[in-house]
């Protein structure tokens, strides 16, 4: 091509340029280093170069636009590779969080992210006041203090159905801790739940499940506490196991509150800080911005309609647990 440029000053044509961008991308596909193609591109030119320097400028012209053609090529293999193992990792997620795969088959799979599933795992998911993608700066964010701090640990930080999610080896809490504070601060005072440490690959599905959960009674019981663990919120699933049950002591301890001026939720708020604040009336009517005079009206306006004295001891697990278990059934905004 160099020959016939230099005999009549002619462009590269457009086969010849699509040669290189062929030539491009299959030198990508083997590996080679870009940086040492075109150190090897300008060589050749200079073996080949003629005596004659009338033609110089054409030359040089022909030699930039293959070289550009060339790594053009390379560019395009590059980004296909990239693409193809975007869509292969989030393919594994899918499959690793929804467990659809074969565990063999995806224990192989996982190995190739960082992850050796024949050990425990336990998985954090953050959620925030926008959904996150991979691309997303929150999520890059986080991702680059992890890597900044445990670069040598095996762990896996991706998203999915807008959450940040983190799975690490069961016995680094340090990790998930480390992610929570992260994402907390990243995601703008958002909130985190940890799924406890479960073995195998079915293990990550269901650490991943209970963390998700765990979000979610967080949410309907409206704690405070930023980060929360599945393995401290048990006793929730265990209370609401039996639902018919549930619903029949709310309605049972609590139902007679709807009877009150301005229905049940301002009592059923007023028990539950109450309950919240050790059954300590002084601190229970700071929290709900009351008197003391007012908030012990209220428990004696609880006590007169429901039968039952939130300050004897022999009443308050049951009102205690009604509470909880109205929360959990979004009572009294759902029909039991």
């Amino acid at each position: 091509m160099l020959t016939e440029v230099f005999a009549t000053g002619r462009r590269p044509t457009r086969d010849e340029l699509e040669e290189r961008r062929a030539l491009g991308e299959r030198a990508a596909e083997a590996g080679h280093s870009l940086r040492a193609l075109v150190r090897e591109h300008l060589d050749a030119t200079r073996v080949w170069w003629p005596d004659a320097s009338a033609t110089a400028d054409s030359v040089l012209a022909a030699v930039a636009q293959a070289v550009d053609a060339f790594a053009e090529g390379y560019e395009r293999a590059q980004h296909l590779a990239v693409r193809q193992e975007e869509a292969a990792r989030r393919e594994f997620i899918d499959d690793l969080l929804y467990g659809r795969s074969d565990l063999g088959r995806l224990a192989e799979r996982a190995e190739r992210f960082g992850l050796v599933l024949s050990s425990a795992h336990a998985v954090a998911v953050a959620e925030g006041p926008e959904a996150y993608a991979d691309t997303h700066p929150v999520t890059r964010r986080v991702e680059t203090a992890l890597i900044a701090r445990f670069g040598d640990r095996r762990i896996l930080l991706a998203t999915k159905n807008g959450q940040l999610i983190c799975i690490a080896p069961g016995d680094q809490d340090d990790v998930l801790a480390s992610f929570a504070a992260q994402a907390y601060a990243a995601t703008g005072a958002g909130r985190v739940a940890i799924g406890r440490p479960q073995p195998g690959a079915g293990g990550v599905v269901h650490s991943y499940e209970e963390a998700l959960s765990a979000l979610q009674l967080a949410e309907r019981l409206a704690l405070d506490e930023p980060v929360v663990r599945a393995a401290e919120l048990l006793v929730y699933p265990v209370l609401t196991r039996d639902r018919q049950a549930m619903a029949d002591l709310v309605l049972s301890a609590l139902g007679p509150l709807r009877g009150a001026r301005g229905g049940a939720e301002p009592l059923l708020r007023t028990l539950e800080v109450y309950f919240e604040s050790g059954c300590v009336a002084a601190e229970a009517a700071r929290r709900l911005a009351l008197s003391v005079r007012a908030l012990t009206y209220r428990l004696e306006r609880i006590h007169q309609l429901t039968g039952a004295d939130p300050a004897k001891p022999t009443h308050r697990y049951t009102l205690q647990t009604a509470v909880i278990g109205a929360r959990l059934l979004d009572w009294p905004a759902q029909e039991l």
